[in-house]
């Protein structure tokens, strides 16, 4: 799926193109999606899961929430930005994807903002930070990132650990 859309886009992909790709039958196809958009949204949830689990194993939890922070941002761009055909596909067309693709995006955001409490509230020298201001601050990273694959600059993802560690710092600063 990750290969055929990011050559056509979800829309322009044919279950035809998929079992191609593949290699297996339609029917195998179907014994495992319902359609195309299942398809999609199954490889989302997987590669997000991935990014997500880079996110905790780089945090160091004897260390202060920014540097936990730093680690996990650092990590997570590095992951991101090794696969910009993949990251483009998925950070994308997701948003082609209706209501699903809201779910679906709706709750690895929510995942990654419930990381972002932890780490924040977990490290030395905890800080504040409430549960919308969270989500916010994995809104505002996500724009960012949505911006630099945009813009074609998906290589360049891991230059924004700094910016992106800012934009939490400061939503804490205001929660203290």
């Amino acid at each position: 799926m990750g290969v055929v859309a990011g050559a056509h886009g979800v829309a322009g992909v044919t279950i035809a193109d998929l079992v191609r790709e593949a290699g297996v039958s339609k029917r195998t196809f179907y014994e495992h999606f319902t359609s195309k958009e299942d398809c999609f949204l199954s490889l989302y949830r997987a590669v997000s899961h991935v990014a997500l689990e880079e996110l905790k194993a780089a945090v160091t939890s004897d260390r202060p929430w920014e540097e936990q922070l730093e680690q996990a941002l650092s990590a997570y761009l590095n992951h991101l930005s090794g696969s910009p055909e993949l990251l483009r596909t998925l950070f994308v067309e997701v948003q082609h994807l209706g209501e699903a693709g809201a779910k679906a995006r709706r709750a690895v955001m929510q995942e990654v903002s419930e990381f972002l409490l932890a780490t924040v509230h977990g490290g030395k020298g905890a800080a504040d930070l409430d549960a919308s201001l969270a989500l916010a601050a994995v809104g505002g990273i996500n724009e960012l990132i949505l911006l630099a694959v945009e813009q074609g600059r998906a290589a360049e993802l891991p230059m924004l650990t700094s910016q992106a560690g800012e934009v939490v710092r400061r939503l804490t600063r205001r929660a203290q």
